[in-house]
């Protein structure tokens, strides 16, 4: 076999059956828009707050699939909860109260 100089690595997938989906049923409950985000960026692309520091409501849901809490939280530190990304969610979620509801379940201990 020809050495190329690199190897394969390790698999990165996440295995989603072994983290608690309690958290994330509890902010569909809420806020069923959470369920039909299409991770487009829109929201990040007019953030005001994004212009500046690191903020991101698509990462946010990203991460929330991935089961990272802590991660998502930090993604919306920063928001300044101003409504430009809801005026051009192509879904027309309501991003405020997504916003919202997300720090309102993940910021419980």
């Amino acid at each position: 076999m020809v050495d190329f100089g690199f190897g394969l690595v390790p698999s990165s997938r996440i295995n989603l059956d072994l983290f608690d989906k309690e958290k994330y049923a509890e902010l569909v409950e809420i806020e069923p828009d959470a369920r039909i985000c299409m991770a487009c960026g829109s929201c990040t692309a007019v953030c005001t707050a994004g212009k500046f520091t690191h903020t991101s409501l698509r990462e946010a849901i990203e991460n929330i699939f991935n089961a990272k809490d802590e991660s998502a939280l930090e993604s919306l530190k920063a928001c300044q909860l101003c409504g430009k990304c809801s005026m051009v969610c192509p879904r027309g979620i309501n991003t405020r109260h997504l916003i919202m509801s997300i720090t309102k379940v993940y910021s419980k201990k």
